[in-house]
């Protein structure tokens, strides 16, 4: 009998059970969320990949209601096989599962055709709702990522009513602009911690836009980092000097 449906492929409530499969690189997540998956009602779990490649034959081989989709796998990523899938398999919808939500991985996930986003912190109800919501034509997002994605929308409109549109500012170093955020956030004292809060991603996630920022500019603490910041105007010195 399928994992999270009754004998007749039917979830508790009588509806019949969404077909779902879960791509994840890592084996012991890609288990633990289809053993969560299977005491969901209404979730049947149909296969399980170890990478994109492997999700978008799946997809080919079952006809899956939903992917469930990691972001960051080998040989072929979540966003690129994401892509792939709604291209080619059209009645499959997305929705991504990741450790990660900051703006470099959330916007082009969404690009590619995911209609939902979730961070691996969501629980089960979560999860289902959102797989519920995709098959119904709605976003799957979580309350954090509609956060996101709405200052991501007023933000531009704010700057712009304030001071017209201004042209797009060449980061020194090749960073990103949420690097460059991130390292604004540092030279203003923020732990990362409480950058983690501002931007509204894990932790983790801060760590490692950090070490890809100390990586580019060649500092090796966050003095130097800090030091940076105000040297290519990334962040303003209380005092105003640049040192």
């Amino acid at each position: 009998m399928p994992a999270g449906s009754g004998p007749d492929g039917r979830g508790k409530a009588g509806r019949r059970a969404a077909r779902v499969v879960v791509a994840d690189d890592q084996t012991v997540v890609r288990e633990g969320i289809v053993m969560l998956l299977g005491l969901l009602p209404g979730i049947e779990v149909v296969g399980a990949a170890a990478d994109g490649l492997e999700a978008v034959r799946l997809v080919a081989e079952h006809a899956p209601d939903v992917v469930l989709m990691d972001l960051r796998m080998p040989r072929c990523d979540g966003a690129e096989a994401t892509r792939r899938i709604r291209s080619e398999y059209p009645g499959t919808q997305v929705v991504v599962l990741t450790t990660y939500a900051d703006d470099d991985s959330l916007f082009p996930a969404l690009r590619a055709g995911a209609r939902g986003y979730l961070t691996k912190d969501a629980g089960g109800e979560e999860i289902l709702r959102a797989v519920e919501q995709v098959m119904s034509g709605e976003a799957g997002l979580s309350p954090r990522i509609q956060l996101r994605l709405l200052e991501r929308l007023a933000a531009p409109v704010a700057e712009q009513s304030a001071a017209g549109p201004a042209a797009p500012r060449e980061l020194p170093d090749g960073l990103t602009a949420r690097e460059a955020e991130v390292l604004s956030l540092v030279a203003d004292g923020l732990s990362n911690g409480e950058i983690a809060r501002r931007l509204h991603v894990s932790t983790a996630t801060v760590k490692t836009h950090i070490n890809n920022l100390f990586a580019k500019t060649g500092v090796r603490d966050r003095a130097q980092a800090v030091r940076y910041a105000y040297r290519h105007g990334i962040a303003q010195p209380p005092d105003g000097s640049v040192t």
